[in-house]
């Protein structure tokens, strides 16, 4: 099971996600659920940086493919444009992950943090 953790800092504005474990929907390499995952989370990586002008260098994120591993965290200080692009950027992972939600929940969690 893959489980999908979003977190929030005090405020409510969201400054990260983490991916974790294999959905087991499938064998490696065919597993839909874990490429649907992999897209989101990773397309989301990469527009927090093409999309919304973080810097790459700012920007903390760890992989691990082999154990299905993705961490990303953003800065808490960004410009309210920033901000604003980064928010769109994560509640539109988090709008697909909830479609992935209704129909493969057998295989995958959403939860919320704060950090």
């Amino acid at each position: 099971m893959t489980r999908v953790t979003v977190y929030k800092n005090k405020r409510g504005s969201i400054i990260g996600y983490k991916v974790d474990g294999h959905a087991g929907y499938d064998e490696y390499g065919r597993d839909i659920v874990c490429a649907a995952i992999s897209v989101l989370s990773q397309t989301a990586l990469i527009a927090l940086n093409e999309v919304c002008g973080i810097d790459i260098s700012d920007i903390k994120y760890y992989i691990d493919e082999e154990n299905g591993h993705l961490s990303v965290t953003i800065p808490d200080n960004l410009t309210k444009e920033k901000r604003l692009r980064a928010d769109i950027v994560f509640e539109t992972m988090i709008v697909g992950i909830k479609g992935l939600l209704e129909e493969y929940s057998d295989y995958l969690t959403l939860e919320y943090g704060e950090v």
